[in-house]
């Protein structure tokens, strides 16, 4: 295996990852608005149609109900679809495709079609653009039994975690937080590997407070847990898969601390910190020592621009959440 590495934004290991499974199997297909000539609206798939030409990159109209409802019928029928939908906001259009269709294939079919396809999508807020380019609204597509949700945080886990999707026999969910598409670089390996989906990443180990995150919030976490220590010692796990999810890892840290933060960008009411929240006290409620925190998005509408600095958690309101938790 080679040990060559690559320094890679984000964005350039989700092309990596893409390159590497068109590259390796024929039946991988990308599809959608602008992702052929134009390279995508975030050159996530710059350079792949010089390389394996319009068959296989395919321009699309703007329609995203049509772009998933092909390539429904595409995986029914053997292939690898990745459509690319522009920003996650319009997903909605497609939404009927995806959890009439894809999520129910298998069965329906009683097992005779799957559907493995990844729908790719940049999600999630700040980077300054209006409401439906900016919101997050990972626990509508959690909430579908038959669909597989992934959201990476970490380049190297984007290259691996897009890998396994697309190998994936089921249809996958793949939300991309555009905030940190090339806020950093890491060593990602040149060469193919998977992350394997529905196993979460402990970022930081620790004594006194489990603090549960995903996509962009990780990094803002890291740095709120970093200024804490060494007074507050935090535990960071990052779910990386949201279905199905690692509550094992979740437990097993909550078992450890007693105390819980659950930190996310969506909306507070209905958002994904509840599940998470409700899992922990079905699972281990006799080691609660404290009320679990959410810090989460506010209960309104994306706002604009400037605004999107109070609405997005920061580390100062992460710390807050944590001190609430661990002082009770």
């Amino acid at each position: 295996m080679s040990t060559e590495t690559q320094n890679l934004t984000l964005v350039q290991a989700v092309r990596d990852g893409l390159y590497g499974e068109m590259d390796r199997d024929e039946d991988v297909i990308v599809m959608g608005e602008d992702v052929g000539e134009n390279g995508g609206v975030f050159r996530a798939t710059q350079g792949l149609i010089e390389e394996f030409g319009e068959n296989r990159v395919i321009d699309t109209p703007l329609a995203e109900s049509g772009i998933v409802g092909t390539a429904i019928g595409m995986a029914a029928h053997g292939m690898r679809p990745v459509p690319e939908i522009q920003f996650s906001g319009f997903m909605y259009p497609a939404f009927d495709q995806l959890v009439s269709h894809a999520a129910r294939l298998r069965t329906r079919s009683r097992g005779r079609f799957t559907c493995p396809m990844v729908v790719r999508a940049p999600y999630g807020g700040g980077i300054r653009a209006p409401e439906h380019h900016s919101e997050s609204k990972e626990a509508v597509y959690v909430h579908e039994p038959g669909l597989k949700v992934v959201v990476p945080s970490m380049p190297s886990d984007a290259k691996g975690l897009l890998t396994a999707a697309i190998r994936d026999p089921d249809p996958v969910v793949f939300l991309e937080p555009k905030l940190i598409y090339r806020a950093f670089r890491e060593s990602v390996s040149a060469a193919e590997y998977t992350v394997p989906l529905g196993e979460a990443a402990v970022r930081r180990e620790g004594e006194d407070v489990t603090v549960v995150t995903w996509g962009a919030m990780t990094r803002p976490t890291m740095d709120a847990v970093e200024d804490l220590a060494p007074d507050v010692d935090a535990e960071v796990i990052d779910l990386r898969t949201l279905s199905p999810m690692d509550t094992e890892t979740v437990v097993d840290s909550f078992e450890k601390t007693g105390r819980a933060v659950v930190v996310h960008e969506a909306p507070k009411t209905g958002g994904l910190a509840g599940e998470v929240i409700a899992t922990i006290q079905e699972e281990a409620l006799l080691y609660q020592e404290a009320p679990i925190e959410r810090v989460t998005g506010f209960d309104t509408p994306y706002p604009l621009y400037a605004l999107e600095d109070y609405y997005l958690p920061e580390p100062a309101r992460i710390k807050d959440g944590i001190s609430d938790a661990v002082e009770f």
